[in-house]
């Protein structure tokens, strides 16, 4: 009896066999993703509760259920959060995923990890509590979630951001300034990184690059903007994202997201001697990450219709 395509993206996704490889298994995800159903958030929670799984599949498993705002993935959210055992990646991205399901009934939590010792976490908290007051101010302050509100909070590359582009400010040497600026509040930086990222210029470009080389304040702050570098898909970000791969002192979240970016630069063939460069690195998150962007690569640069399997 042949398998329905939830059965084999199931199969692909939970890898109890262990005969998938990670690229497959993110394929498979981002499949159920694009579904949407019920099911499939339910079959994404099924597998960030498996033992032993790998730390950036994880964190990816958590980001996807934000991007889907299902409320029913608030308690597994909530459980990856407080667990302290659990890695940074995947503590934060389950707490920007809260932010981004955006139910007021999670502020108070997440003020309970405002001061948490993991400074990614608690930075993190900072902005999706400020994401949510965001989102209900301009929806007249309604507790549901509603989707023009959820149409709103989407880029026109798709994500549901974790902060709004700002919009008052236009000239790029005025968002570079305030992107620098380190003695600003995360979130008044961030909304310039967005806002430089939908101008997408070789100069805004530049100015994100210089914050990533330049930022001392937070790991976050940084692994967003390889994030935004991804998303671009620019080759002018590519010598600043190999000097953060290449810096092995910098956190796993930061490397793991500036070899991801890498990945979605298209023709580019240095992005892609260098994922290859550290498809062997010691820590495993950047290992895993190389894999991913070096099949996200030959997408890109390949005729295939779309990354996710259906």
């Amino acid at each position: 009896m042949n398998m329905s395509i939830v059965e084999k993206l199931s199969e692909i996704l939970l890898n109890e066999d262990k005969k998938y490889p990670m690229y497959q298994r993110y394929r498979a995800l981002f499949s159920l993703k694009g579904l949407g159903t019920p099911e499939a958030v339910d079959l994404i929670i099924q597998a960030l509760g498996k033992e032993n799984e790998s730390e950036l599949f994880k964190h990816e498993l958590a980001y996807c259920l934000g991007q889907l705002q299902d409320e029913r993935a608030i308690s597994t959210l909530k459980g990856l959060v407080s667990d302290s055992s659990e890695f940074v990646m995947v503590r934060h991205e389950a707490a920007e995923s809260l932010g981004a399901i955006s139910n007021l009934e999670c502020i108070e939590f997440l003020k309970q990890h405002l001061a948490d010792p993991c400074k990614e976490l608690a930075h993190t908290c900072e902005i999706a509590i400020l994401k949510i007051k965001h989102d209900h101010s301009v929806n007249g302050g309604s507790s549901e979630i509603h989707s023009e509100k959820a149409n709103n909070d989407k880029s026109k590359y798709g994500p549901i951001d974790p902060a709004p582009a700002e919009t008052k400010v236009t000239d790029v040497s005025e968002l570079k300034q305030i992107l620098c600026d380190q003695s600003l509040d995360l979130w008044t930086r961030y909304k310039a990184m967005f806002a430089l990222r939908d101008i997408n210029t070789p100069e805004a470009v530049e100015a994100l690059g210089t914050a990533l080389l330049n930022d001392t304040s937070s790991a976050l702050f940084r692994h967003e903007i390889g994030f935004v570098f991804g998303e671009m898909g620019r080759t002018e970000s590519v010598p600043y994202l190999q000097h953060a791969l290449n810096k092995l002192d910098e956190a796993p979240m930061v490397r793991h997201e500036a070899a991801e970016a890498l990945g979605a630069v298209i023709g580019e063939e240095k992005a892609l001697e260098t994922l290859k460069e550290y498809a062997a690195d010691k820590c495993q998150v950047v290992r895993e990450s190389c894999e991913v962007a070096i099949d996200m690569y030959n997408y890109e640069n390949s005729k295939e219709f779309q990354y996710a399997i259906i």
